[in-house]
């Protein structure tokens, strides 16, 4: 049976059927299909897995508030609501978006040429009051988040041990990786289509005036 979901991006940037961004989303159907064959993968799964859907959520919900994309965040943040997250879930999810909230990439290249690169930056860790209500699991699921999205050049065995430890299994964090990465393809192209519709609309406008000059 096909999905009723609408596609998630068309919602995202307010696409309407027939406008200009939807002639040129039309043109690459395959990737829009693909796009939003991996938006259910990730978050309206046949199976669940070892990963429940509010964790899907609220990782969503925090990796868009990290990239300041409101609007993909207050999709994410309604979705892990309605999966029965609670006020104080997610004022918890908010507070430490906003303490987490840096400018990236930064980190540290293993010993070579890249090295000259390397650059200093704060390294996340969930506060004690969020992780009491988040619970370790989810906790650490953040912080290494925050790594995905800010430091990728500081993954490490290391790293993914501290999700094995907090009871992520090793299925559950290749997920996690999807997810995030997934993410950071979605907020790039709703700010790209946003843009362009916004632009659009401008262009639009000036014609507009000057019909009415003339």
């Amino acid at each position: 049976m096909a999905s009723t979901t609408p596609d998630i991006i068309d919602l995202l940037v307010g696409v309407a059927p027939g406008s200009p961004i939807d002639l040129i989303r039309a043109e690459r159907p395959e990737t829009k299909l693909n796009a939003q064959k991996s938006y259910l993968a990730l978050f309206e799964p046949a199976h669940i897995g070892d990963i429940d859907l509010q964790e899907r959520h609220a990782i969503a919900a925090f990796v868009t508030l990290l990239h300041a994309c409101e609007r993909a965040a207050d999709f994410y943040r309604e979705r892990l609501s309605s999966n029965g997250a609670s006020p104080s879930f997610l004022a918890a999810i908010r507070a430490e978006s906003e303490r987490g909230l840096t400018r990236g990439p930064y980190g540290k290249f293993p010993p070579g040429p890249l090295s000259v690169e390397n650059t200093e930056g704060p390294i996340f860790e969930t506060s004690a009051f969020s992780s009491s209500v988040l619970g370790p699991k989810l906790a650490a699921a953040l912080n290494h988040t925050h790594l995905l999205v800010f430091r990728p050049r500081d993954a490490s065995a290391a790293a993914l041990q501290k999700l094995l430890d907090a009871g992520w299994s090793n299925g559950a964090i290749v997920t996690l990786s999807q997810i995030v990465a997934f993410l950071s393809f979605q907020i790039r192209v709703v700010i790209g289509l946003t843009a362009l519709a916004q632009s659009a609309g401008l262009e639009k406008g000036v014609t507009a005036q000057k019909e009415i000059v003339a």
